[in-house]
């Protein structure tokens, strides 16, 4: 009775479909709650391009770019989106990460905000002032930049490191002079606060976005990376093309008026390109410039982290 039962089992294992049609690998991907990433996951098409690949997409969302690093250095996400600084930062950190893609650079989407009353009319007033920003997110080099070209440097201000809500409260109540911040929270403090935009990262940053992939998922899962970024290259297309639709999309996911949607999306650059060489050289002086200031502990070689897929 138990060699047949035994035979029984094993016919009934043999029958089943495959485990790996059953139940995908899941792709864990970090969002923030704006952008190319957010759209992809609103219109679900990704599944789609993933289930043949033996894949399913999983979501996790952030509030910025350095926790979606942090997350990837600790295992938990495979792929994520930020701008210019967080990769820095992570790669100082060790995070094993590659560069896989990005947007063009986009400086009016971020800015240095004071109060509509301030009596702060130029950069070089931000001496000795307290500035908030999001530590280690993209406003983190516009600052510094911004600051040298006003003939001023980082320690000539106070920084006050606060994640977007907190900060937005902290410029509300005067307990900050100034905040430097990206959209949507820029689009929506200028709406509802009335706030004197001081200076945007035109001519001083390009505050571009970057996607980015776990080193080691990259490189054991490369068809599944490149699915991913043709998706996105694909829903930033159709947010180019459907501008007044995407902005309503967003708004109703991230609980914004579409007017404020519509004037960041105004604001953001398309088109999702590999990493070139301008790029590269780029970020290699936004950790040069970091590092001048002792903000991270040693030279970094970015173009050691560009993904370089096999043909």
């Amino acid at each position: 009775m138990r060699l047949l039962r035994t035979a029984l089992a094993t016919a009934l294992i043999l029958a089943a479909p495959p485990l790996a049609a059953a139940a995908d690998r899941s792709v864990r991907i970090g969002f923030q709650k704006y952008g190319n990433l957010l759209l992809l996951k609103q219109h679900g098409g990704l599944d789609a391009r993933l289930k043949p690949l033996g894949y399913a997409a999983e979501w996790s969302e952030f509030p910025s770019g350095p926790p979606i690093l942090e997350a990837m250095r600790a295992g938990a996400i495979d792929f994520g989106q930020t701008g210019d600084a967080p990769p820095i930062f992570a790669q100082a950190g060790r995070t094993d990460l590659v560069y896989v893609a990005n947007e063009p650079a986009a400086p009016d989407g971020e800015a240095i905000l004071v109060p509509k009353d301030s009596g702060i009319r130029s950069l070089a007033d931000l001496k000795g002032r307290r500035v908030a920003l999001n530590k280690g997110s993209n406003v983190h080099y516009f600052l510094v930049k911004a600051l040298e070209k006003a003939g001023l440097s980082y320690g000539d201000v106070s920084p006050v490191f606060l994640a977007p809500a907190d900060a937005r409260a902290a410029f509300e109540s005067g307990a900050v002079d100034a905040w430097a911040i990206w959209d949507p929270y820029l689009a929506a403090a200028q709406a509802a606060t009335g706030a004197r935009t001081l200076a945007t990262a035109e001519g001083v940053a390009g505050n571009l976005q970057f996607y980015l992939a776990d080193r080691t998922f990259a490189a054991q899962n490369p068809k599944a990376v490149a699915a991913i970024t043709d998706a996105v290259r694909e829903v930033d297309a159709w947010e180019a093309a459907h501008p007044a639709e995407a902005a309503a999309e967003l708004a109703a996911a991230i609980k914004l008026p579409v007017p404020v949607v519509a004037t960041a999306l105004g604001r953001q650059a398309h088109g999702v390109l590999p990493i070139g060489p301008d790029v590269t050289a780029d970020q290699q002086a936004v950790a040069d410039a970091f590092l001048k200031l002792h903000l991270i502990p040693a030279k970094l070689d970015v173009a050691a982290a560009v993904w370089k897929p096999s043909p």
